[in-house]
């Protein structure tokens, strides 16, 4: 029995000869007699696939029934319940026969739409996909908290927040512990405890019921337009204005306030600039970000830091030996006066080399704002 799976063939179209499932609802079809043809002439289709599936647990195999529809598993129940034993000749014909088939298969598709998704996810346009998995949440076949806890919590927070207590306390119910308790991080505080409360009363909670919900809210969450940016507003203007010049950050940032001061603040706390380097650098990451950035380059920005940015040079030279920091005292010494362009565009270098080291797990930026 080593080597084949014959669970993901039972429901991705194998079965066997001798009156397949077809019949009884059973989209299997033939794969002829084998060689044991003979005597397992007189059984049924589903009377092979129940000495399959009976063999399989009896040698501990895991075998994820749950994949398959309702109807299927139902079938495969009732057929084992009416069964009583077969003899070894028996046995072995059907293990024959269902790995002669298995054997003989060259290509296998996931079954239906849903899995037909799951298989393109990525290579469909947005539009395209929300119709599809709409469509197949209307057929009612498909699992919808499959499609649910595989989301993003960015995704499901939302719903989470506008749905009643009781839904919610379903919804986080399905998800991975882990992400559950991250929606749960998100939400106020009176909202939060009262949806963990009623997590505490969904023990009785009829399985039709939950599917049924499972159910609307997909249909809910596939309804949502598709977004054009991978990013929000705020950190696409952040991230602009990162690498602006500090003359036009600051004219665009006053102008901001002045059309919508709530849009404007977040966006304060999305940049991330020279001047921000002693309120979201941890200080015990500072020697990591200077043997990142050239030395000449960091002189010519220590050198040059004016107004603001004077906070952020003396942070960053007392976060270093105090020998380095007085060798690189010493060269913005000899430097001399550092033009605003020069300068500008030495700090410059510095927040992406701080950037870049955030974006591989080097540093982590710490959460805060200019206050």
């Amino acid at each position: 029995m080593a080597g084949f799976t014959p669970l993901a063939s039972l429901g991705n179209g194998a079965g066997f000869g001798g009156g397949g499932f077809a019949g009884k609802g059973f989209d299997l079809p033939s794969l002829g007699a084998g060689s044991g043809g003979g005597i397992v002439a007189d059984l049924t289709g589903p009377q092979k696939v129940a000495i399959i599936v009976r063999l399989l647990l009896a040698e501990g195999a895991e075998l994820p029934l749950t994949r398959l529809p309702d109807h299927l598993q139902a079938a495969i129940t009732q057929e084992i319940g009416r069964m009583r034993s077969v003899n070894r000749a028996t046995l072995d014909a059907v293990i024959q026969e269902f790995s002669e088939g298995i054997e003989s298969i060259g290509l296998s598709f996931p079954g239906g739409l849903d899995g037909a998704l799951s298989l393109l996810d990525g290579h469909l346009s947005p539009a395209t996909s929300s119709r599809l998995r709409r469509m197949a949440g209307a057929t009612g076949m498909s699992d919808p908290w499959e499609r649910i806890a595989g989301l993003e919590p960015d995704r499901l927070l939302p719903v989470l927040e506008e749905e009643s207590t009781e839904i919610g306390a379903v919804l986080l119910s399905k998800l991975a512990v882990s992400k559950a308790a991250d929606l749960l991080g998100r939400l106020p505080g009176d909202k939060a405890r009262r949806i963990t409360y009623a997590v505490s009363l969904t023990g009785n909670v009829d399985p039709d019921t939950v599917r049924r919900i499972g159910l609307s809210l997909a249909s809910q969450l596939d309804a949502q337009p598709a977004r054009a940016f991978d990013t929000g507003p705020v950190e696409r203007v952040g991230a602009i204005l990162n690498y602006s010049a500090a003359s036009t950050r600051d004219d665009v940032l006053k102008g901001l306030e002045e059309e919508d001061a709530g849009f404007a603040e977040q966006v304060r706390r999305a940049i991330f600039t020279f001047t921000n380097i002693p309120v979201r650098i941890d200080a015990r990451d500072i020697p990591k970000v200077i043997r990142n950035v050239d030395q000449a380059v960091l002189v010519t920005a220590l050198a040059g830091a004016r107004g603001a940015d004077l906070a952020a040079a003396e942070f960053i030279l007392a976060n270093m030996s105090q020998r380095m920091a007085t060798s690189l005292r010493d060269e913005m010494a000899n430097l001399g006066k550092v033009k605003d362009k020069d300068a500008e565009a030495a700090m410059a270098t510095v927040v992406t080399a701080i950037r870049e080291m955030e974006a591989a797990g080097e540093l982590f930026l710490v959460a805060g704002d200019e206050e």
